[in-house]
C-alpha cells in the first residue's frame, strides 16, 4: 500500500460504485463564493472587451507557451483587466447564479485571485485582490513586491522581472462543504482552468506568461496576507511583455 501522504489522499478520496458517500448538505452553512474586503481602495478597470489585433482560439492555443524573458515595457490597464476577466471573471447570469469563464465543481469557486503589479501604465506598484462581482482590483499593500515574491516562489528572478504576477489562492472550506476532502481534488483542477485561460489570454493579447508550482507555501501566504490554514496560496503565473528573443 502506498505510504506517502499525498498517496493516502489520492486512495482515501476515491469513489467507488456502489460506496459513495451520502450526506444532506446544509445549505445554511454554504461558504460565499465571494471574498472582499470592504475598506480598501477599488481600483476600477477597464471593460473586459477583446482588444485590437486579439487573435482566434486555434492561434492562441499553437502560440501558447511558457516565457520566461520579459522587457522592461508596462502591461496596460486594459490588458490587465481582459487577463483577469478572462482567467475567471463573470461570463454571464442565468437565474441568478453567476458564471465564470473558467468551469468550478459545483459551481463553488474555491480559488481566490490576488495580483501584484510591478509594472502597469495606470496602476501603482503594489498588491491587489481581484473583486469578482465588481471588476475592481482592491488595493492591500502599497509598493513594488517583486523581490518579496521572487523570495517566496524559490528565488525565481521571473517574479521581480514581470510586469504583474497573479497568484492565486484556495478557500478549502467552498468545496469540503460539498465534497469534503475529495474536494481538494477539485480545487486544483479549477486552478488548472484558470491558469490556462490566463496562458490563453496572455498569448492572444501579445503577452507572455510563465506559471510557478514551486513556492515556498508560508512565505507566499505571508506577502498575500492569508493565514495558510483556512486560505492558503498553492498556485502563481507571471506574465509580461515577452522579449523578442523568448518568441
Amino acid at each position: 500500500m502506498p505510504d506517502g501522504i499525498g498517496d493516502r489522499y489520492h486512495q482515501d478520496t476515491k469513489y467507488f460504485r456502489g460506496r459513495m458517500p451520502f450526506r444532506t448538505l446544509d445549505w445554511a452553512e454554504k461558504p460565499g463564493v465571494y471574498k472582499e474586503y470592504p475598506g480598501a481602495r477599488a481600483v476600477e478597470l477597464p471593460a473586459p472587451e477583446p482588444l485590437e489585433g486579439d487573435p482566434g482560439l486555434h492561434d492562441a492555443i499553437v502560440g501558447r507557451r511558457s516565457v520566461r524573458d520579459f522587457s522592461d515595457d508596462p502591461l496596460e490597464l486594459e490588458e490587465l483587466s481582459y487577463l483577469l476577466w478572462a482567467s475567471t471573471g463573470v461570463q454571464r447570469v442565468e437565474q441568478g447564479y453567476a458564471f465564470r469563464t473558467a468551469p468550478s465543481a459545483g459551481t463553488l469557486y474555491p480559488i481566490e485571485t490576488y495580483l501584484a503589479a510591478n509594472r502597469v501604465n495606470g496602476l501603482d506598484a503594489g498588491l491587489y485582490h481581484y473583486s469578482i462581482p465588481r471588476h475592481v482590483l482592491e488595493e492591500l499593500k502599497a509598493g513594488n513586491l517583486g523581490m518579496d515574491l521572487a523570495r517566496a516562489a524559490l528565488d525565481q528572478a521571473i517574479c521581480l522581472d514581470a510586469a504583474a504576477v497573479f497568484a492565486w489562492t484556495a478557500v478549502f472550506e467552498r468545496s469540503k462543504w460539498k465534497y469534503e476532502q475529495r474536494g481538494y481534488r477539485y480545487i486544483y483542477m479549477d486552478a488548472g482552468h484558470i491558469c490556462e485561460n490566463l496562458y490563453l489570454a496572455a498569448c492572444a493579447l501579445g503577452l507572455g506568461a510563465c506559471a510557478i508550482g514551486a513556492l515556498y507555501d508560508d512565505e507566499l501566504n505571508a506577502v498575500l496576507g492569508v493565514d495558510g490554514i483556512d486560505e492558503s496560496a498553492f498556485y502563481m503565473c507571471v506574465v509580461g511583455k515577452p522579449l523578442v528573443s523568448a518568441l
